[in-house]
């Protein structure tokens, strides 16, 4: 059964929260980070992304830069810009994005539950980005990156946390520049939390990491370092668990530098032996599982494979395998997603008309937009001890840095 604890959360005033609230570390580069704060010295990317307050050329994965890191967290600290809750609690997240409400409860999950996979897993994760997180949460002794879990919605836990959100004002309430708001409510109520913890030990019996693979991973590897050293506290890491019933999972598209060799014809005629192909008046969102769209030369087309052509097991059903298979293998020669440069991958948030632009530049030569995994397939994937492929699951909004961070050094 899931393990979660409240937490004393390291966070910004409420007349600065705004301000100090940043996208994720890991959607945006150090340039449009430098960008991004201009004129704003609250910013959490001073934190997340302290690369932007050192030389341009600097290597973003040296210790200068975790060092920076640091230093930026402790003034903050200094100034009066955060500050640390005086008990534990935990804390509820909504986002409102075009309309579209979800709510998840912020705590600190066990690292534990990582290791035995009550918290499942359904991405392979890189040394690399591993590493670099490690080195920011052992330098720093902050978890700054929350990660995303999802778990199968129970009514007990859903009507705890609405009577909460209307009986208690919320201590953040603001609209981000990218139009999400973002509303936080603190829950400090010992009965409360008692209930919630115990609610989670009882009714929930795993969860799934939806987005943050590597940041979960890190902090198991920063407890592991720190072995007898470690205070209580890294036996936890910062998440905010959803219900899976208010997940929205976007599209995650794919674009291919060159037709491998092939004449738009050619490309046309193998890939009619695996799909029904129909010419489209506009651009694709496919409207269910197995349908693709395909842009090419200044067309769409619809695709449907054909049955008979893939397999229902956890893997072989998903879209981006069934892609994978019958065409960026075997006809476009893509072979590793992971590391072929022909490919790239575009987020559902850009839309279709990211896709169109990539092909008419000629940058790319063909696009294909794909129906979005469900929770469902995420959860069986997880539960049946499978990785989805690179680039699978979208999901938006984003939670925002820096309103809620997990200190581990006590």
């Amino acid at each position: 059964m899931a393990n979660i604890s409240p937490f004393k959360a390291l966070r910004p005033r409420p007349e600065l929260a705004k301000q100090v609230a940043s996208r994720p570390y890991d959607v945006l580069n150090s340039k449009e980070a430098r960008e991004e704060v201009v004129g704003n010295p609250y910013s959490f990317l001073h934190i997340t992304k302290s690369e932007i307050d050192l030389s341009d050329d600097i290597d973003i994965h040296t210790e200068p830069v975790y060092e920076k890191a640091k230093e930026n967290i402790a003034a903050f600290i200094q100034r009066s810009i955060l500050f640390r809750e005086d008990k534990p609690c935990y804390y509820i997240y909504q986002l409102v994005m075009n309309g579209r409400s979800q709510t998840g409860l912020v705590s600190a999950s066990s690292v534990d539950d990582y290791e035995n996979d009550i918290i499942k897993k359904h991405e392979f994760t890189r040394p690399e980005k591993e590493k670099d997180r490690i080195n920011h949460i052992a330098t720093t002794g902050a978890q700054t990156g929350n990660v995303f879990l999802a778990y199968r919605n129970n009514a007990e836990v859903d009507a705890l946390i609405e009577q909460w959100k209307n009986t208690h004002s919320p201590v953040y309430d603001f609209v981000a520049d990218d139009a999400i708001s973002h509303t936080i409510w603190v829950i400090n109520d010992d009965t409360t939390i008692e209930t919630i913890t115990n609610l989670f030990k009882t009714k929930i019996p795993q969860t799934y990491i939806a987005d943050g693979h590597h940041r979960a991973a890190s902090a198991a590897k920063v407890r592991k370092a720190l072995g007898e050293k470690a205070k209580e506290e890294a036996d936890y890491f910062l998440t905010t668990l959803f219900p899976s019933n208010q997940l929205y999972i976007m599209d995650y598209n794919r674009v291919i530098k060159d037709l491998n060799g092939l004449t738009e014809a050619a490309l046309l005629e193998k890939l009619g032996a695996s799909f029904t192909i129909e010419k489209a008046s506009s651009a694709v969102s496919p409207a269910q599982l197995h349908q693709f769209g395909m842009y090419l030369k200044g067309q769409w087309y619809i695709l449907t494979a054909k049955e008979g052509t893939y397999s229902n097991d956890p893997i072989g059903v998903l879209d981006v395998t069934i892609l994978s298979n019958l065409v960026l293998d075997p006809v476009l020669g893509i072979k590793d997603q992971r590391t072929d440069k022909r490919i790239d991958f575009v987020g559902g948030i850009r839309g279709l008309s990211e896709l169109e632009k990539r092909v008419n530049s000629g940058e790319m030569a063909v696009a294909f937009s794909l129906h979005p995994v469900t929770i469902q397939q995420l959860f069986d994937i997880a539960d049946s001890g499978n990785v989805m492929p690179p680039k699978s699951t979208w999901f938006e909004p984003k939670l925002r840095d820096g309103l809620l961070t997990h200190l581990i050094y006590g």
